[in-house]
C-alpha cells in the first residue's frame, strides 16, 4: 500500500462558493491557478490518473488560499465548513481511493480555529488538519494561537503545514512584487523554515511535545542547512549587538535547538529531487518522513510528482521496513488510520 499523505482537491461546493467570490482579491488571484488543473474538482479524471499506481490511497485537504485571507472572519467561517463538509463527503463516498482528510481551519479567530477542530474531528471524522505558515503575515508562535496548539496537543491529531506567501512579498526591499515567482519556487521554502523557527523559539514544542507537525516539501530548508541550525544556532546571541538582545529573547528551551527541529514530520513532496528526498531522510530518519506527493501540481497536472517521487523512494537505498514505513506505516501510525490500509 502507498498512503499519500499531502494531496490537494477542491470540493465541488467549496469551489463553486469560491469562484463566485468576486469582490475578494485572493479569491479572484487563485482562479488562474487552480481553474488550469482539473483533478482538484473534476474526480473521475483524477480517478483516471491515480488508476496508474496499484495500491494507493489519498489523504486530502483543501487547496490554497487559507480562508482567512478572505478578509472576512465569517466569510473565513463558513468557507472552512463547507470545505470541511466536501472534504469528509468525498471520503465517504471513495474510502477505495481517498483514506482520510486533514480539515480546513479558520485561524484568524482563536475560537473559531478551535470550535472548527472539534468539528471537524468529532462530527466529520477528519485525520487531522491543514494549516499555514502565517495568519495574515503574523506568526504562529503568538498568544492568540496557543488554544489551537493547546487543542492539537489535546486530541493527537496531525497538522499539516503549507506554505502561504503571494507575489506581493518582494524579494528586495526596493521593490513592490516579486519577480519570476521567486515567490514561490525559494519563497515558500523559506516560509516554512521560518515557522519552524518560530514554533522552536516560541517554546510551542517545549510546551507541547506531542504535536504532530508534519512540514510540506520534504522539511523544507532544515535538512539542507542542518550545519546552521545546530552548530549555528548554539551560538545563538554570542554576536548579537546588545541593542538588538531583545531580537533573539524567546521561550526557555531545555535542549539545543536543531534537537527541536528533529520532532517535526516531513513529507516527500520535492518534485523528483531524489538527491533532496535523500537529505530529508538523513536528517529526519525514515521514521519522521511520509510519502506525500503534493498532487495535483505538476507539470502534468496530476500523476507526474507521484509517479516520480515513488520512483525517488524505489530507487534509494533504503531497507524493506523503512521503504514499508515511508509509503505507508508512518501514516498509519500519525494518522491512526486502520491496519488495512
Amino acid at each position: 500500500m502507498r498512503i499519500d499523505s499531502f494531496c490537494h482537491v477542491l470540493p465541488s461546493a467549496y469551489a463553486e462558493r469560491l469562484f463566485a467570490l468576486e469582490n475578494v482579491p485572493e479569491a479572484v488571484a487563485v482562479r488562474k491557478r487552480v481553474q488550469g488543473v482539473p483533478s482538484l474538482i473534476d474526480m473521475d479524471l483524477r480517478f483516471r490518473q491515480m488508476d496508474e499506481f496499484d495500491d494507493y490511497v489519498q489523504i486530502i485537504n483543501c487547496a490554497a488560499p487559507p480562508v482567512e485571507d478572505f478578509g472576512d472572519p465569517t466569510l473565513a467561517r463558513e468557507m472552512a465548513r463547507i470545505a470541511n463538509e466536501g472534504l469528509a463527503d468525498l471520503v465517504a463516498k471513495h474510502p477505495d481511493r481517498f483514506a482520510g482528510f486533514a480539515a480546513c481551519v479558520p485561524m484568524a479567530e482563536g475560537d473559531a480555529a478551535v470550535e472548527e477542530v472539534e468539528y471537524a474531528v468529532n462530527e466529520l471524522g477528519a485525520l487531522g488538519v491543514q494549516i499555514y505558515t502565517h495568519v495574515n503575515g503574523h506568526p504562529l508562535d503568538e498568544p492568540r494561537f496557543e488554544p489551537f496548539w493547546a487543542k492539537m496537543a489535546e486530541i493527537d491529531k496531525v497538522i499539516q503545514v503549507h506554505p502561504c506567501r503571494n507575489s506581493t512579498w518582494s524579494d528586495y526591499p526596493s521593490e513592490e512584487r516579486s519577480k519570476f515567482e521567486i515567490w514561490w519556487v525559494f519563497g515558500w521554502e523559506y516560509d516554512l523554515s521560518a515557522f519552524m523557527s518560530r514554533v522552536v523559539f516560541g517554546g510551542v514544542l517545549e510546551r507541547y511535545p506531542e504535536l504532530k507537525i508534519l512540514i510540506h516539501h520534504g522539511g523544507s530548508m532544515v535538512p539542507h542547512f542542518a550545519g546552521r541550525v545546530g552548530p549555528g544556532w548554539d551560538q545563538l546571541g554570542a554576536r548579537t549587538p546588545a541593542d538588538q538582545h531583545e531580537d533573539i529573547e524567546g521561550y526557555p528551551l531545555t535542549k539545543r535547538p536543531i534537537e527541536y527541529f528533529k520532532q517535526f514530520y516531513a513529507d516527500t513532496a520535492l518534485f523528483g529531487a531524489e538527491h533532496a528526498v535523500r537529505c530529508s531522510l538523513e536528517f529526519y530518519g525514515a521514521d519522521h518522513v511520509l510519502f506525500g506527493s503534493d498532487c495535483p501540481f505538476d507539470p502534468e497536472k496530476g500523476p507526474g510528482y507521484i509517479r516520480a517521487t515513488l520512483k525517488n523512494l524505489a530507487e534509494l537505498d533504503l531497507s524493506d521496513a523503512e521503504r514499508e514505513a515511508i509509503l505507508a506505516g508512518n501514516a498509519r501510525r500519525l494518522f491512526g488510520l486502520d491496519e488495512r490500509r
